[in-house]
């Protein structure tokens, strides 16, 4: 592909340019994605090869804001872009999730896409751009991935349903919903409503699949101009040899025994010790240097699949006793902690946390950079903290990870709609959930656990919030 050759793809209903061929030559794929005075650059590259005895899938996705992009300098002694913002690690999670499901299972050669905020016209945000520019960097590029997909942002403004909206749009909307699909079927919804009925939000998912597909017919045309031929990779799988040694000495039986009718840390405890049968029974018949724990790893995780799966469709079992509908038991505490303003503890089965809430002055209230435009400072913030002890490992503890501020952000979100007007509450407010123990669904403890930490502080919050992880199997 030429430099000198610019390639580009208008989706005139939602003002959405997409263009390649003039920078980022040496990249797998590069694209630049233009709404309005928007523009994210968005590139995908992958490593040659992949490295010895790995056994997940390193995929990266980065989203950085430059400064420069809406004529501001940076703070700072520096004047420098520093560590990720938030807004910045959220974006790139929004990105993350819907792309990771969709390359070859196996593949596990390195990964990263990058995206850079190039300019901003304090109109349109910048997460969904960048979400459609990885979906075109990928599907332009030699990389293996079972794309496109697209996304679209919608929100109700007096009873109408509006596809990317504007960031001044958005202050007069009932709905910011974010979602991700391709042609036929949804990868990803994320967002938050002012209370909305069920039925309009169905009807919301409805208005944003069909509003994606000319974002997909223009990702579709522009790979017809300028896609590579997809590269071929090894795939990683267990060896038949290593296979069939390891489902006669671990029969399906003897897994499900092993994991149903059992709390975790005995399902965790049965599982490995068939693991350890299994790789005495592949040394002694193949011999150290004929097998690896990738073998173990993916043919176990084949084995334990197919039993969870099997349970749950034909006989309605979860792997500890549940039906596909019960909750775990549920115990909660208030004013648990003696000199803080609001707490409470929230525990699911092993899930457990505890919630802590600081009140203060409005002028507390968090300052956002918001280089994109919208809002400017925020006077609720939650906090999401998961320490290693919390599943009894050791572990790096410190800063949060991206994990943490995905999780914190989701718990936000829920509680927000219900807080209090500030004309009515006037103080700043800071919730902060320290996890004890996770078995599953901590994000939504902390939901729990924050709105009886805030009725403990004496926030009047409109109506109680509670929130659960739910899956499907089909």
């Amino acid at each position: 592909m030429s430099l000198k050759q610019k390639y580009s793809v208008t989706i005139p209903e939602l003002g959405i340019t997409f263009s390649t061929g003039t920078y980022a030559a040496l990249a797998n794929g590069a694209v630049n994605v233009a709404v309005g005075e928007t523009n994210v650059f968005v590139t995908a590259c992958v490593a040659a090869s992949m490295k010895p005895g790995q056994d997940f899938f390193p995929l990266t996705v980065d989203y950085r804001e430059k400064y420069a992009a809406a004529g501001r300098f940076p703070g700072g002694y520096f004047k420098r872009e520093g560590r990720p913002s938030e807004k910045e690690i959220l974006t790139s999670r929004l990105c993350d999730r819907p792309c990771r499901p969709l390359f070859p299972e196996g593949f596990l050669n390195e990964v990263q896409i990058i995206g850079q905020l190039m300019s901003a016209d304090q109109l349109n945000e910048a997460d969904i751009p960048m979400v459609n520019g990885a979906s075109a960097a990928l599907a332009i590029s030699d990389i293996p991935w079972n794309g496109p997909i697209a996304a679209v942002r919608v929100a109700e403004i007096d009873g109408v349903f509006v596809a990317n909206p504007t960031i001044e749009q958005m202050f007069q909307s009932s709905l910011d919903l974010i979602y991700v699909g391709n042609e036929k079927d949804m990868l990803m919804i994320e967002g938050s409503a002012d209370q909305i009925p069920e039925d309009r939000f169905i009807e919301a998912l409805a208005f944003a699949h069909s509003s994606i597909q000319p974002i997909i017919r223009g990702i579709k045309e522009l790979v017809a101009l300028v896609g590579k031929p997809k590269a071929h990779f090894a795939l990683v799988g267990a060896s038949p040899e290593a296979r069939a040694i390891i489902e006669r000495v671990v029969p399906t039986e003897r897994i499900v025994t092993a994991i149903f009718g059992h709390e975790k840390a005995v399902r965790s405890a049965n599982v490995k010790g068939l693991k350890a049968e299994a790789h005495a029974a592949l040394s002694l018949e193949l011999g150290a240097g004929r097998f690896s724990d990738v073998d173990l790893n993916v043919v176990f995780e084949d084995l334990q699949y197919k039993a969870y799966r099997k349970a749950v469709l034909e006989r309605g079992v979860r792997a500890d006793g549940r039906d596909a509908k019960s909750l775990r038991p549920l115990h909660s505490e208030v004013g648990i902690l003696p000199r803080v303003h609001g707490s409470a503890s929230f525990k699911r089965g092993d899930t457990q946390s505890i919630v802590l809430t600081t009140l203060g002055p409005t002028k507390e209230a968090q300052d956002l950079d918001a280089l994109t435009g919208g809002v400017k400072s925020k006077s609720f913030i939650l906090h999401y903290n998961f320490p290693p002890f919390s599943v009894g490992e050791t572990g790096r503890f410190g800063s949060p990870g991206r994990r943490e501020v995905g999780h914190g952000a989701l718990a936000e979100r829920s509680l927000v709609p219900v807080l209090p007007p500030e004309d009515v509450f006037p103080y700043s407010i800071r919730v902060v959930s320290e996890i004890m123990a996770s078995n599953g669904s901590t994000s939504m403890a902390s939901i729990c656990g924050g709105c009886l930490s805030l009725m403990d502080a004496g926030v009047p919050i409109i109506a109680p919030v509670a929130g659960i992880s739910c899956g499907l199997m089909t």
